[in-house]
């Protein structure tokens, strides 16, 4: 089981370098977890037996990468390093992403919710494809993707480091609109 000491902290800190937002939106410093910390989790992917129940996610805040109101839980690895890691990640109702793409291949699993999924430069509601809970997406390393939420929406995330998010419009990238 998880020791408890460090994770919730390095759970949020991991995310947020993994998804490229080592400092925060315009420049600022982002801030610190409030919450205090639980359990360390490895700095690689672990080859031991690791069970991981949904009492022991502590999720955190998504980096400036994501629009805000997703919020993240490292389950193993380090999405900012070479190797394997495997994270869960929560979105709101109606939560979006813009058209994006990833350095390296994204697994999915869906186990709440519905993510719709689009292929392409432009946002096109025609073309989505819903995956309610139970489905599994396999995305190519540099395709073009954006995605919807539809209700409360969790899925697994798992793949190879390291993993960021770059948007195919700059305009879209939330770490470089204002801040109010």
């Amino acid at each position: 089981m998880l020791k408890s000491s460090r994770r919730s902290l390095w759970a949020v800190a991991v995310c947020i370098a993994a998804l490229g937002a080592t400092i925060g939106v315009n420049g600022r410093q982002a801030p610190a977890p409030a919450e205090p910390a639980k359990a360390k989790a490895p700095a690689q992917a672990t080859s031991k037996h690791l069970m991981v129940s949904p009492d022991d996610l502590k999720w955190g805040p998504a980096p400036p990468s994501l629009p805000a109101g997703a919020q993240l839980a490292v389950l193993d690895g380090d999405p900012t390093k070479a190797g394997a890691f495997a994270i869960r990640v929560k979105l709101p109702d109606g939560y979006k992403v813009a058209p994006h793409w990833h350095p390296t291949e994204e697994n999915l699993v869906i186990l709440s919710g519905v993510l719709s999924v689009g292929l392409g430069n432009k946002w096109d509601d025609s073309a989505m494809h819903a995956l309610p809970a139970g489905s599994y997406t396999k995305m190519p390393r540099r395709t073009n993707h954006y995605v919807v939420a539809k209700g409360e929406t969790i899925f697994h995330l798992y793949g190879m480091g390291p993993f960021t998010v770059t948007y195919v419009d700059p305009k879209d990238d939330p770490r470089k609109k204002p801040t109010e």
